[in-house]
């Protein structure tokens, strides 16, 4: 597979190893250079709040969302 680095040194990785390594948007991708060439690697959520990082949805702060759940008093 190839791909072309853009003006802005952007890459899209094809979907085909998207879908197949499970990278979706906020995947996290750590890079590093060996022997000449690039390595890319998907970050693991090792820790509790990596993994749940997200999980809530996004924009939404804890206070706003506790009102939500609770109400207003």
């Amino acid at each position: 597979m190839k791909a072309t680095v853009a003006e802005r040194g952007q890459v899209t990785i094809p979907k085909e190893l998207r879908d197949k390594l499970g990278i979706q948007a906020g995947t996290v991708l750590t890079f590093s250079a060996e022997k000449g060439k690039l390595i890319v690697k998907k970050l693991n959520a090792d820790d509790p709040v990596t993994r749940a990082y997200g999980c809530l949805g996004r924009g939404l702060s804890s206070d706003r969302l506790i009102e939500q759940l609770r109400g207003k008093p």
